[in-house]
Order: structure tokens, then sequence, then C-alpha cells
């Protein structure tokens, strides 16, 4: 596979480290947050407020894609970069969520996975191989392997064949890829859940298949946060230093914290958006749930600490009216604002480990922002 990770520095005291990702469309400084654009764009943003928010990449989700608009509406338009203007880096997920999202209406097989469309019904089959072509037809930067996975918990023999299922669907995936000459990176997804017997053959079969890049998926959707931990501190044991790591799903401050401690690079969530729109707002003194009564006459802004644009102009009272209102511009203010404090953390993060203070900086946020981590 492609050199395409380099890191640059190292926390002393950990396994935290700061690098960079190069991709067709610009490099990633790691660790980063992708903002999650499932339909090619983030809710309630312009592209434009997302770059002068410093997102170096989003997050688009090929099944959604693949059925609305179509591969072929995306390839007639250049491929999906030109289709939704965006020209920086795209990491596409494969699918592997929606069939656990999905399940009454997926089928998994040896081949591939069968569906019926969520939006009218219609039969679909897709294969390990069929995942990679779609995914190269996009254009994506970053492209996942069909991956699957079940609910936490599942019996072990449950989740045994779905780490079987995986690593052979990588297998098929890595080389579709090959055949393609695709100038976009391949990462692997390990499985298996909390069971770390199953998560390390999971991982050991996809460390031989030399991926770019590596994703840790199936966590974050029940089992204790010491039982994540010590998966990804494990994990971090196992999986090669020059490779990016991914850890799907997760959003928690508290859980990027510890990630990042554990070797993690890259991360996503929907968490920062959705609570904008749901008028939740992290600050730097925990988080404001914004129809209070108790903002309805503050004049203050948001966070006096935060230099975003909504905090720089308008006041707590503003916002709870446009809330309570439902007007557009609620969603977009509140996204904008939770969309920096995000970045903004992750910046001080990629900071903090080529200065040598990842360490104080954590504990830092971890002991004043107990509202917004829980």
């Amino acid at each position: 596979m492609k050199k395409s990770f380099a890191i640059a520095a190292a926390d002393p005291r950990s396994s935290a480290r700061a690098g960079i990702i190069q991709t067709p469309h610009g490099p990633i400084e790691t660790p980063a947050f992708a903002p999650v654009a499932s339909q090619g764009t983030v809710k309630a943003l312009i592209h434009s407020e997302l770059e002068q928010l410093g997102a170096q990449l989003i997050l688009c989700n090929s099944y959604h894609l693949y059925l609305r608009p179509g591969l072929e509406v995306i390839r007639n338009m250049g491929g999906l970069h030109s289709f939704i203007s965006w020209p920086r880096p795209i990491l596409t997920d494969s699918g592997g969520f929606q069939i656990y999202s999905l399940s009454p209406l997926a089928k998994v097989k040896e081949e591939g996975v069968s569906f019926a469309s969520h939006l009218d019904g219609t039969k679909i089959r897709l294969s390990p191989e069929d995942i990679v072509d779609l995914q190269v037809s996009l254009g994506s930067d970053i492209m996942m392997v069909l991956d699957y996975f079940l609910p936490f918990p599942s019996p072990d023999e449950k989740l045994r064949e779905a780490v079987a299922i995986t690593s052979r669907w990588a297998e098929r995936s890595r080389d579709r890829f090959r055949e393609l000459d695709s100038a976009s990176l391949l990462w692997g997804i390990t499985q298996g859940s909390v069971n770390w017997e199953l998560r390390k053959q999971s991982t050991e079969d996809l460390v031989r298949l030399d991926f770019d890049g590596y994703a840790l998926g199936g966590l974050g959707i029940g089992e204790a946060k010491s039982q994540l931990f010590e998966i990804l501190e494990k994990s971090d044991a196992l999986l090669p230093k020059d490779r990016p790591r991914y850890l799907m799903g997760m959003g928690y401050i508290s859980d990027i914290f510890e990630a990042v401690e554990r070797g993690m690079d890259l991360f996503d969530c929907v968490l920062p958006t959705r609570n904008a729109r749901n008028g939740s707002l992290f600050t730097s003194r925990g988080v404001i749930v914004i129809k209070n009564r108790k903002y309805a006459q503050d004049k203050r802004p948001l966070d006096e600490d935060c230099p975003c644009y909504t905090c720089r102009n308008f006041s707590r009272a503003y916002l709870r009216h446009l809330y309570e209102r439902e007007e557009i511009s609620s969603a977009v203010l509140h996204t904008i604002h939770n969309l920096y404090f995000y970045l903004d953390i992750f910046r001080k993060i990629r900071q903090s480990i080529q200065s040598n203070s990842f360490q104080q900086l954590k504990q830092r946020y971890l002991n004043t922002l107990k509202d917004v981590i829980r």
C-alpha cells in the first residue's frame, strides 16, 4: 500500500501522536475530526463556513449517496468532490453501519449483503467488490472496506462469524482495489466488539492485508468505557505505527482524549451537529441548553472565551429566541459554534502533542468540561 502517513511528533508519556495523512485532495493533520456530511453536506452549514471553521475533511455516506442521487448522477457531474463543490479530502464509509442500523432490512451472506432500500423497498445486493467500485466511482480520498458488526452484547459465536466474514471481505476488497489502481486510500476495519481474542484475530488478519490505514469499528454502542479503553490500548500495541488509526463514530470529548492517548488519529461523530440543532451547546464551562428560560434576557455570548462567529455577534437571549421560534438560522448559528468548539479542541490537541503538553491539556479539559463529556 501507499506511504501516506508520517508522524510529526509523539507524546513521551503515552501513545498520542501528531501526524499528517497525505490524500489526493490534500493533507490531513492528525489527530483530526471529520464532521459528518452524510448526504454531501454538513447539516445547516454551507461549505465556505465549514472551511472557515477549519474542517480538514468530511465524512460522506456512500450508502445514502448510492441511493440518492445515485452513482450515474455523481459520475456525470465529475465525481463527488465536483458534485458537492468540496475541494478538500472526503472519507466515505462502506455501508457496514447500515447493515447494523437497518438490520431488519439486511441479510448478510458470504458473497455480500442484500437488503431492501429504506426509501422504497427496492432489492439491493452489494458485494465487497461492489463497495470498492462504488467508492472509487465517487472519487473519495479515504475509502472503507465493507465490514460486518453486531449489536452489543452479542453471543461469541455470532461475533466469531462476523469477524471471519469481515476478514474475508477485507481481503476481497483489497484485491479489487489493487486491480483498479486508484490514487485513493483504502482502510480496513477491525471487528470483534470487546472480546479481545476476536478483536486480536481481526486486527492480525487485517494487518496482514497491508491496508493504508486501520479503523476500529463496532465500538461505542453500549459497552463499558473500561472495556472500550482496554480494546484501544491493546489494539495500539498490534496496529502498525506507520499507519493512521480511525476510531469510528466516537464523539464524546472524554473518550476522544482517552483514545488519542492510546494512539488513535481520526474521529467522526454527529454529536456536535445534532446537539446543535437540538439546542445543546458546548462551551468551555459546560453545556448550555439554550431553551432554558434563564437565558431569555442573558446578554452574554454562549462562551466568552470563544471567537467563533456566533459568540462574537449574538447573545444567549437572541439565540434562545431563534431556537424557540424554530428559525433556520438557529441551527446554522448553533452548528457554527459547536463545530468550532470541536475543531478547536483538535487544534489544541495537535499543538499540545507537538509541545509535549498533551497530558496537561487532557487534564485541564477533563476537569473543566464534565458537563460536556459525560
